[in-house]
């Protein structure tokens, strides 16, 4: 007998009905492979409290937070930060985990439904549902490594700072900065169906958004050609503002290669980086090589 006749066996005999298989709607004609439709945006995301102009409340550290002071690097693509990472990771107190695209991960729950009356009953909308989970995969990682501090480097989290900056109202910020046009440049050899201009264009929205988080919460700025040129100095810097020591080895960063997760979505994982020592930069741009749209920034970073 199948699984469904027995089903019906005991469901029939005590309350007259009987359950029957629905068969799954057939594709649609010549659209096998297509991809399910999303979802459906998600609502949008009110304030604790309710109705208009509700406040969403201030993080409470003694509660919604596990991690202390984490050090987030806002940077653009192809600006050095996994160097940067790399030798952060060689200090003993300063975990630096590979990219991890928090700011993609989100909470989703139906509006007007129980769970959203419940969660908003105990002042937990989407955001503040997010901040929890981005804290606790953070701290989870930073617990593991065994070490203090965390460190953590996507470049998107360039378009998300001022998120960021609620979520860990005592984080650190590090801005690493490199020659614009170079950027630019490398953004292209890397992607060359990209245009020069496309990448130009593109790079300069992520070093607009740093100089406004910089306007607005401060921090550490670091230009990738004097970590360079001068990795001990610029490391004496970057720990005296975590008021941390500084550590020789962090110039010798092989130790923290050692099970490093290095790959496409994850950061550079170029034979620069894998030699486990600061390596030489390329020479500067020349004039006609960097385009128009990112002169003013060039100029404003000085260097031009």
């Amino acid at each position: 007998m199948s699984m469904l006749r027995k089903l019906n066996s005991k469901i029939g005999a005590r309350t007259g009905y009987q359950v029957r298989r629905v068969p799954a709607a057939p594709p649609a004609p010549g659209n096998l492979n297509a991809v399910p439709a999303p979802r459906g945006p998600r609502p949008e995301r009110p304030a604790i409290g309710g109705g208009a102009g509700a406040v969403r409340g201030p993080v409470d550290p003694a509660v919604d937070r596990l991690l202390e002071r984490p050090v987030l690097i806002l940077t653009s693509v192809r600006s050095g930060s996994t160097l940067l990472r790399m030798m952060l990771g060689a200090h003993s107190r300063l975990h630096a985990a590979h990219e991890l695209h928090l700011t993609g991960l989100e909470v989703y729950f139906k509006s007007h439904s129980p769970t959203e009356k419940s969660l908003r009953a105990l002042g937990l909308g989407y955001e503040e549902l997010e901040g929890l989970l981005w804290d606790r995969t953070l701290h989870r990682e930073l617990v593991k490594s065994g070490k203090s501090f965390i460190v953590e480097k996507t470049p998107g989290n360039a378009f998300a700072w001022r998120r960021i900056a609620e979520t860990w109202p005592d984080a650190r910020f590090l801005y690493l900065r490199r020659h614009p046009a170079a950027v630019a440049r490398s953004w292209h050899e890397a992607v060359p169906d990209r245009t020069r201009a496309e990448a130009a264009a593109r790079v300069l929205q992520y070093m607009e958004a740093m100089e406004d988080a910089y306007a607005e919460l401060g921090g550490h700025v670091l230009r990738y050609e004097d970590l360079t040129a001068d990795p001990a100095a610029r490391l004496r810097d970057i720990c005296a503002f975590l008021e941390l020591e500084y550590e020789p080895g962090m110039l010798d960063y092989g130790s923290s290669l050692e099970g490093a997760v290095l790959g496409g979505g994850f950061g550079d994982w170029n034979d620069k980086i894998r030699s486990g020592r600061v390596q030489p930069d390329r020479p500067a741009p020349t004039q006609d090589e960097i385009d128009d749209v990112l002169r003013p920034m060039c100029r404003a970073w000085g260097y031009l």
